[in-house]
């Protein structure tokens, strides 16, 4: 695929190398002395979305509105997992909507909230490729009231019947990948699920009326996953929202 900038290749125990685009330099710093999960092999190919000085900066605007904190980056400390699909049915489609800086038009339901587009840590194809389209720890707009403890995995799905076995599989190793080196990572939700964290105190969004309802990516999505990595025995959200 003409757009594939480097490609990692994580092994049984080590991580063999890191993608040299600019956009990676901090990610792969991120990289070093990585151990795999045994019996893990798992490729994510590099594929950056825009992410320049003005998302940068539009990162940090949000921050400041809806979390009430003043950055001087967009670093996060990851401590959620969290999985959506697409709503659109082709790689292209979902890489495009998430590649501009700022939204494009329908989402109206978001836009007031800021111009900030929407954007993933990491996007899975229907075939399991895994794309790493930002730093893993640079904060993205995906879901309202968490993005700053959330990595988010977008699934290329038009709804939960489109999502596909090859998917599970990669996200479970994409899961197992993330806790591995992220230790800090104490949760992994769905989508459908994010208004149960608001009596967490990783819930910082300010605005009381600013909320959406979810579908994705389902509970037998989520309900797969999860079987799939018991053993790190990662919180879902409290019961009663």
């Amino acid at each position: 695929m003409h757009f594939r900038t480097s490609l990692l290749l994580f092994t049984l125990f080590v991580m063999t190398a890191c993608g040299s685009a600019p956009l990676q330099q901090e990610a792969c710093q991120q990289c070093k002395g990585y151990i795999a999960p045994p019996n893990e092999r798992l490729e994510i190919v590099d594929m950056p979305i825009d992410f320049g000085p003005k998302r940068i900066a539009l990162t940090k605007a949000y921050i400041k509105k809806h979390y009430g904190k003043t950055v001087d980056d967009i670093t996060i400390t990851p401590k959620i997992i969290l999985l959506h699909y697409t709503a659109i049915d082709s790689l292209k489609g979902s890489y495009n909507t998430m590649k501009p800086e700022t939204l494009r038009g329908g989402r109206k339901d978001i836009a007031k909230a800021s111009a900030l587009n929407v954007s993933v840590q990491f996007l899975v194809d229907k075939d399991g490729t895994v794309y790493r389209l930002m730093p893993e720890t640079w904060m993205g707009r995906h879901v309202i009231g968490l993005n700053y403890s959330a990595i988010g995995v977008e699934n290329v799905a038009k709804d939960a019947k489109h999502l596909t076995p090859a998917q599970v599989k990669a996200n479970i190793a994409l899961v197992k990948y993330l806790k591995a080196k992220y230790p800090t990572i104490e949760y992994l939700i769905g989508h459908h699920e994010y208004r149960r964290m608001e009596s967490t105190p990783l819930w910082l969004e300010k605005d009381k009326g600013y909320r959406t309802v979810k579908y994705d990516p389902g509970r037998e999505f989520m309900s797969k996953v999860r079987e799939g990595v018991q053993m790190l025995y990662l919180k879902e959200p409290p019961k009663g929202q």
